[in-house]
């Protein structure tokens, strides 16, 4: 495994977990209401959905470039354009359309559980996120690899969840992103269309015919 994958699989891990969304705005809400312990605790839960969702969108990333470097780039197109519609969708976003956390939790951990194994849009974005920052290295993947893709994903999670404890806890610090949720949505919006470029910029030429 190249230096450069390493880092790749790391960066998709992290990305994922530390991206605005409802877990992270939950995970702040309940840090609020009853401090970092108990937000620490709904992360620590919501980690397993992100180990489940990330494992298997591996195995999808992974099995398509095995199959053939064609299905690996329809894949690759298909992750493009749904990272495009999530950008433009959050570029788009309106005030008051986040959700909002009711109430405070009285068990964090199996909440954070519960959370991240029912979440819909996790594995389509677990997948678009993996493949859009892996598609330059597509040919290196093989099934040998993937304990190590599924660790080191795992390990960006952590990294992601770290930064997270940290700040939450304090009401500041969810009044200040409840204040300005508008435009991290939006700038995650910039982020996923940038990767929708990526993505799309490795796949579609391996779907063009070739001029012999």
């Amino acid at each position: 495994m190249t230096f450069s994958l390493l880092l790749a699989v790391i960066a998709s891990g992290f990305i994922y977990g530390i991206t605005p969304g409802p877990g992270v705005l939950a995970v702040l809400g309940i840090g609020a209401a009853r401090g970092r312990r108990a937000g620490a605790g709904f992360l620590c839960g919501h980690l397993l959905g992100d180990v489940l969702w990330c494992s298997t969108a591996l195995v999808a990333i992974v099995g398509a470039r095995q199959i053939g470097n064609s299905v690996f780039d329809i894949l690759g197109v298909l992750s493009g354009l749904y990272l495009f519609w999530l950008g433009m969708r959050a570029l788009r976003s309106r005030p008051g359309n986040g959700e909002v956390e009711q109430g405070p939790v009285r068990k964090p951990f199996w909440h954070g559980v519960v959370f991240g194994l029912t979440n819909p849009k996790a594995y389509p974005v677990a997948v678009a996120t993996f493949t859009a920052l892996l598609s330059s290295r597509a040919e290196t993947l093989d099934w040998s690899m993937l304990p190590a893709l599924i660790a080191l994903s795992f390990v960006g999670g952590l990294l992601a969840y770290a930064i997270l404890v940290g700040v939450v806890g304090a009401r500041h610090v969810r009044t200040l992103y409840t204040r300005y949720e508008l435009w991290i949505t939006r700038a995650c919006g910039v982020m996923f269309i940038g990767f929708a470029v990526n993505a799309l910029a490795h796949a579609l030429p391996g779907l063009l015919p070739r001029n012999s």
